[in-house]
């Protein structure tokens, strides 16, 4: 291959200019003051991709920015009118979804979720973190649509999107909710979250998870807690997540620890270490996920990473390219999952010794559909005469 195709196949991962990093406007040119985004994952809050205006942070000279103030998380109500989403992705094992939430006050920096905020006319960065929305009738249309008639039970993901255990799920509460309905329906359920709040409902878990009803996927993408604080800035510490595996486990709820995202030259050295921990609190499955970076994302993500790891980031990317075909995301199903090329081969490799070695993944937990009873919903059901 000649030079120049190799050229286009691999664009150079460059950083901004030398003189851009020392003119006194350029971190407000990207990024939002550090204490107006304290305890915030995104440096950012670009417009969506759909304005038709773009708004820049911008010191004019009169100081004005310094008025703005912090962002804060506030919560609107999501008045959907269906609660359960389907997909048809060949390379997922579920075809249904329920998101109590829109948008993450988690703050992963990497997140694939992101971009849906762009969809309701608000930013990927800043926005997705602090501006949520709760669907507080979520488990009254849950009942709903599991009492329709045709309706046939598969395995409910919850999680995929946005975390449902996300802080606000302390007082709202709606997640609960949700599994009290599906607890009745005998319908199951599995859950993946970052936060240590799931073992709130262990009471509800347990009780599902002895009828093969439920199983729940903690992701622990790193033991570094300098590195945990700054990737996911709100979610729940690496400690409180492998206790909250641990006490998962003990009440005999099936669990699987993610390892995810993998980022090259940033956490893929911790693959072995996080599942050996994990093996340790009683986890007996395990995946992993590498580094996904759609859209927004990626720009989002290389803001931080210059930001916070300067040294790494022309590494970083270009590991990342490499198991991309050349482009930093490829959303090619089958592969975007695990990426593609030796290296992708490599964390695979690594990731697979170490399972083997734990004992993990040598039986998968599989839930029943075998107990499913429909809900009695009254709603738009004829009443009875006596």
């Amino acid at each position: 291959m000649s030079s120049a195709s190799l050229a286009r196949r691999y664009p150079p991962v460059t950083p901004p200019p030398a003189s851009a990093a020392a003119s006194p406007f350029a971190e407000i040119e990207v990024a939002i003051d550090h204490e107006r985004r304290r305890g915030r994952g995104a440096q950012s809050n670009v417009s969506g991709r759909y304005e038709t205006e773009a708004r820049t942070a911008f010191d004019d000279g009169w100081q004005s920015l310094d008025d703005l103030p912090p962002f804060k998380t506030t919560v609107a109500v999501d008045a959907a009118r269906k609660v359960i989403t389907r997909n048809d992705s060949p390379d997922i094992s579920f075809d249904r979804s329920i998101n109590p939430y829109r948008g993450c006050e988690h703050g992963c920096v990497y997140c694939f979720a992101r971009p849906t905020h762009a969809y309701l006319g608000l930013s990927p960065g800043l926005d997705f973190e602090s501006k949520l929305f709760a669907k507080p009738d979520a488990p009254a249309l849950l009942e709903k649509e599991l009492a329709a008639e045709g309706y046939e039970p598969k395995m409910i993901a919850i999680g995929t999107n946005t975390d449902p255990y996300q802080p606000i799920e302390r007082d709202r509460k709606i997640m609960r909710g949700i599994l009290e309905v599906l607890e009745r329906a005998s319908h199951p359920v599995g859950i993946v979250t970052k936060s240590a709040l799931v073992t709130r409902d262990i009471d509800i878990l347990a009780r599902m998870a002895k009828r093969n009803l439920a199983k729940v996927a903690i992701s622990v993408t790193s033991l570094d807690s300098r590195l945990a604080r700054s990737m996911e800035p709100r979610a729940s510490t690496p400690m409180r997540r492998l206790e909250a595996l641990r006490k998962l486990s003990e009440a005999g709820i099936p669990t699987t620890v993610m390892v995810a995202p993998v980022i090259p030259a940033l956490n893929d050295c911790e693959i072995e270490r996080i599942l050996d921990a994990a093996a340790y609190a009683g986890v007996r499955e395990a995946n992993y996920v590498l580094l996904r970076l759609p859209r927004e994302v990626r720009d989002l993500f290389r803001e931080w990473l210059m930001a916070s790891y300067p040294d790494r980031y022309r590494h970083v990317f270009t590991l990342i390219r490499d198991m991309r075909n050349g482009r930093d995301y490829d959303s090619q199903w089958g592969t975007r999952m695990k990426g593609a090329g030796p290296i992708a081969w490599m964390i695979g490799r690594r990731f697979e010794i170490a399972c083997e070695k734990l004992g993990l993944n040598k039986k998968r937990s599989k839930l029943t559909m075998d107990h499913f009873a429909k809900p009695k919903c009254s709603s738009g059901q004829q009443l009875s005469l006596f």
